[in-house]
């Protein structure tokens, strides 16, 4: 029988870096569980960090998953740690897929799709997903990313202004596919059934604005820490300030300076950021929900994927004014640009939250499904075959 490019389920691998709940690796797992309900065979591979079995949260059964061990070593630099990683997800991968039929179609991949730098390093031959684009000091780093970018034949971007950038910055014509969002999971953590588990948020926290992502220069976190001393100022008068919480925060990079100085720095502005480091799956939902502003200061950002959970928990967002999240979010988020425009932001939802942004939120979060970005993957994925593999018949060509 000939093989045609839309003849049955495709088999398909995803690589994501990391086990961790970072943006990029939530929107991988989420793609591949929608393209398995679709009926395709997927695969997500991952190094498994630190000695990691799983990922942060159970994936779907429809879904294999191949998590390669990736132990630390102590006083390993970011660089060594870059070129390790793509050395053992690439070994591990190849051996693999030579095992499996390589480029065969009846034994290997029809599509191996990168989701980051260091994977797309890894594998030869792959679509890559560029989420935002970088700009790294680490030598590693540099010369990880320009490859990521040159490497790949096809690029999906999950925003048209990222896809401007790499249109602008390199040549490349990419693909834009949106992410989705588990709306119905964020909505539910608004709902009344979940009154408890907010509840018990707010007696931890009491009333806070929410950051998640952790302390690093691409979140804007020092400019969150001004905004939040000059807040103080903007409430009637003896309404009490809110805490900052921020939530999140695994990643391969190494940020213990950047953390320091905004620690140093907020503590001499008298702001005391509760720190919650990674936070349950379960249990983000219901945080999100509970907060009282979701802040979302980020100076680099490819979609904003955490500000439409907050929106879809119904929680008003203040962003900064980048042109990504305008594209994304006009009409249903405040946009700020700086400390004090962030302050004068968080005031405003704070005291006299929107209605209309509230309604506006909710309707964006619906129209973003994951089964609407897999199904947009597969025709994709299908077009690409059909330009690099002619059918081919039990008789030959």
């Amino acid at each position: 029988m000939s093989w045609t490019p839309g003849d049955g389920p495709l088999r398909i691998a995803l690589l994501t870096y990391s086990t961790k709940a970072r943006g990029g690796v939530v929107a991988t797992l989420c793609l591949a569980e929608a393209l398995a309900r679709a009926g395709h065979r997927v695969d997500v591979w991952t190094l498994a960090r630190g000695g990691d079995g799983a990922f942060f949260r159970p994936v779907d059964a429809g879904v294999t998953v191949r998590a390669v061990p990736f132990p630390d070593r102590a006083g390993e630099s970011v660089g060594d740690r870059v070129l390790r990683s793509i050395e053992v997800l690439g070994a591990a991968f190849g051996d693999h897929h030579s095992a499996a039929g390589g480029d065969d179609a009846t034994g290997g991949y029809d599509v191996i799709h990168a989701q980051d730098c260091i994977s797309a390093n890894a594998v030869p031959d792959c679509v890559r997903t560029v989420h935002h684009l970088d700009a790294f000091t680490t030598p590693e780093l540099v010369t990880c990313h320009e490859r990521a970018l040159r490497r790949p034949f096809a690029h999906v971007c999950v925003s048209a202004a990222v896809a401007v950038e790499l249109a602008a910055g390199w040549g490349i014509e990419a693909h834009v596919i949106p992410n989705g969002v588990e709306s119905a999971r964020f909505a539910a953590a608004a709902g009344p059934a979940a009154a408890g588990a907010r509840a018990r948020w707010r007696g931890r926290l009491g009333r806070y604005v929410l950051a998640v992502g952790g302390i690093e220069p691409r979140k804007g976190t020092v400019d969150l820490v001004e905004a939040m001393s000059l807040l103080r100022d903007r409430l009637p008068a003896g309404e009490p300030a809110p805490a900052l919480v921020v939530a999140g925060g695994e990643t391969l990079f190494d940020y213990r300076d950047y953390r320091a100085r905004v620690l140093a720095r907020a503590a001499e502005l008298g702001v005391e950021p509760v720190l919650l480091g990674p936070v349950d799956h379960a249990e983000l939902p219901s945080l999100v929900a509970a907060a009282a502003v979701f802040a979302f200061p980020s100076v680099k950002e490819g979609f904003g994927l955490a500000a439409l959970e907050a929106l879809a928990a119904g929680v008003p967002v203040v962003a900064s004014d980048l042109p990504v999240l305008r594209e994304v979010f006009a009409g249903a988020v405040s946009f700020a640009d700086g400390p004090a425009e962030l302050a004068a932001a968080l005031a405003a939802s704070l005291t006299a939250p929107d209605p209309g942004r509230r309604a506006a939120g909710d309707s964006l979060a619906a129209r973003h499904s994951w089964d609407a970005a897999a199904a947009a993957h597969a025709e994709l994925y299908r077009g690409l075959l059909a330009q690099r593999r002619p059918a081919v018949s039990p008789t030959g060509p």
